[in-house]
């Protein structure tokens, strides 16, 4: 028999939210950059128009000089040393990325590319002569440089990349070369137009001996033209973000000193010996790449936020807007006051304040790692991990709502003043840049079939397969089977057997275990296909290729589940009284729609009865209801300037 659950949790029907209170929970340890973007935001807020009315052209030296004036305030270095004119402060570097995102995102893209990945390559990869030659200029925005990582023919391969460095011992000089078309790098930022500098990824050759990929600073330009040996093209327009100048380098036979490479991890002596401290080439290239995941950090966090943006014109355009006489008094209804509107809408509300809430975890974690608060192997992987399965999450969301909310809001969100054209156009490469969602999400999966493994590093895809069908799959299966999981859920919630069924709906130790389950039970099962697969005579390649969808939905489970965890921590965090009930609501709602959303899944499992799906349903649509009277407060709190919404139409 289902729980009644006609008593909302926290005791009041409509709470009254305090939006400066709710924006302060919201805004966190970081308030104060945050309120440096906003200000900075409205400042330049004609950038939205300039963007639509400009020539592209025209509007890339716009917006190069909108993130100098950028860099000026401060807000754009807070994540390098005081020393070299930055803020000291990873965390608050992130913050500031984030809500940048609620204006233009070629701006947002700009100054990721400079001071993000440009930058970020240059702090976390070189060493201090590096850093005193570099950094203070490209802090202020004074020396302009890229990431040239992808090549057209690797993409997310990037222990493939075909762009040779080979050490000349007689010069002591590097020669870099791009071998074909397939190895020439693409879409690459501020490259077609700005940079002078790159961090060039290529493979190290020392004596005859590839070394693997390491990164080199290139001059691609001298006084405006391409350096010497040096190959530049425009990749023209784009869907969106034409205020970035992404273009294609080639190098033919490029020179650059010894010291160009970047020799934190690795470096080249005089006579061409090749030193690292740490000796396996594949434990070195993703300790290389794991100091660089603050990009895919910044990436999700900026996604979440356009998001947001979606949503409150969206929202508030549903309590203007009225359509249809539905009472005898003749006026029409609002269209948040319709149950499928809110369906569309509150639901989507919810999963953006959850993810909002796992983005704080995942900054903060790296916030630690990245300032040598917790810098352990095991912390790193895990971090790797989450910001992977984060990033994939919240751009997909990003996708999801921006649609969503042009829908919503009819013919008037197709104009492109109301914001969507852009948000659409500039935010759809968010699911590609930093690593393709479902990429990314296999690294996530390995992390969990091999627990992190010591070689956990050396796996490829053949090499997780062949490590979770040798011995180690049967640890996997033992944690993860059936009477395991039962008996922990038990500890959760006691009830015997039928411990799903007696919960309340509205309990968050339900809503774990829900997701919990499904976790377990899926890193169990693809465990159990893999060892299968390889069993009965299949390469693990092709056992790995038959099994990648069981693959993804482990990896999108785990990480639902951190998203929800995210926010029941941070729940108990907040003060009793309104605000947390109307956190505790959205909390929720974003855990029923979640379960309901795979209820097939959980039916086809045995933890879902007909009667209590049913009652999920109901109990969602309760939700959507109880959330509608606050929904234009929980817009409000997350302090986007009313100039950024713009809309005028739609928000009045």
């Amino acid at each position: 028999m289902v729980n009644d659950t006609s008593t909302p949790r926290g005791g009041r029907e409509r709470p009254a939210v305090d939006v400066d209170a709710l924006r302060t929970v919201l805004d966190g340890e970081y308030a104060a950059i945050r309120d440096l973007v906003r200000t900075n935001l409205v400042a330049h807020a004609s950038v939205l128009e300039e963007a639509e009315e400009l020539g592209i052209d025209t509007f890339r030296e716009r917006v190069r000089e909108l993130v100098v004036e950028l860099a000026a305030t401060g807000q754009t270095g807070m994540g390098f040393p005081e020393e070299y004119g930055g803020g000291g402060d990873i965390g608050a570097s992130i913050a500031a990325f984030e809500t940048l995102a609620f204006g233009d995102l070629s701006v947002l893209v700009k100054v990721g590319v400079q001071f993000g990945l440009f930058g970020g390559a240059i702090l976390q990869l070189g060493t201090e002569r590096h850093h005193a030659a570099y950094l203070p200029d490209l802090i202020t925005g004074r020396l302009m440089g890229c990431f040239a990582m992808t090549e057209t023919g690797h993409g997310s391969n990037v222990q493939a990349l075909g762009t040779v460095a080979t050490y000349d011992t007689a010069t002591q000089e590097f020669v870099l070369t791009t071998h074909g078309d397939a190895a020439r790098k693409d879409y690459i930022g501020n490259a077609a137009r700005h940079a002078e500098l790159a961090v060039v990824f290529a493979q190290l050759e020392v004596g005859g001996r590839s070394e693997g990929v390491h990164a080199f600073v290139v001059p691609i330009r001298v006084d405006g033209a391409p350096a010497p040996g040096v190959r530049i093209a425009d990749d023209g327009r784009k869907m969106g973000l034409n205020g970035v100048d992404n273009g294609r380098l080639w190098f033919d036979g490029v020179r650059v000193p010894r010291e160009a490479l970047l020799n934190r991890f690795a470096d080249v002596t005089p006579d061409g010996t090749y030193e690292s401290p740490i000796e396996n080439p594949g434990r070195r290239f993703f300790t290389m790449l794991g100091t660089l995941v603050q990009g895919r950090v910044s990436v999700g966090g900026g996604a979440i936020n356009a998001s947001k943006v979606a949503l409150a014109i969206a929202v508030k355009y549903a309590l203007r807007r009225r359509q249809f006489e539905t009472a005898t008094d003749g006026e029409e209804q609002l269209l948040l006051d319709y149950g499928m509107h809110q369906r569309r809408l509150l639901p989507l509300l919810a999963r953006t304040y959850a993810l909002h809430f796992a983005q704080d975890v995942v900054r903060t974690d790296l916030h630690k790692v990245l300032s040598g608060i917790e810098d352990d192997e095991q912390t790193r992987r895990e971090l790797e991990s989450r910001a992977a399965g984060t990033k994939a999450l919240g751009t997909w969301h990003a996708t999801r709502v921006i649609q969503e909310c042009r829908e919503a809001c009819g013919g008037a969100g197709y104009l492109a003043e109301n914001r969507f054209a852009a948000l659409k156009a500039d935010s759809d490469i968010f699911t590609t840049f930093e690593g393709d969602n479902h990429v990314l999400l296999q690294l996530v999966a390995k992390g969990l079939l091999t627990g992190y493994a010591s070689d956990f590093e050396d796996l490829d895809q053949l090499g997780t397969a062949r490590f979770v069908t040798s011995l180690a799959v049967e640890t996997v299966i033992e944690r993860t089977s059936a009477h395991k999981l039962l008996e922990r859920v038990r500890d959760l919630l006691p009830g015997g057997d039928e411990w799903d069924r007696e919960a309340g709906l509205l309990d968050s130790e339900y809503h774990l275990a829900m997701l919990r389950f499904r976790e377990e039970h899926l890193v169990a099962g693809v465990a159990r296909r893999l060892k299968r697969g390889v069993e009965r005579g299949g390469s693990p390649g092709a056992v790995f290729s038959r099994v990648q969808d069981h693959v993804i939905a482990v990896a999108r489970a785990h990480v639902e589940r951190l998203v929800l965890e995210a926010f029941v921590e941070k729940l108990r965090a907040v003060p009793d009284g309104d605000n947390k009930v109307a956190l505790e609501l959205l909390c929720d709602l974003f855990a029923l729609s979640s379960i309901e959303a795979d209820r097939a899944w959980f039916m086809e499992h045995g933890r879902l009865t007909v009667q209590r799906s049913k009652a999920i349903t109901r109990e969602v649509n309760e939700l959507c209801r109880r959330v509608r009277p606050i929904a234009g407060d929980l817009v409000d709190a997350w302090g986007i300037p009313t100039e950024m919404l713009r809309s005028p139409d739609l928000v009045g």
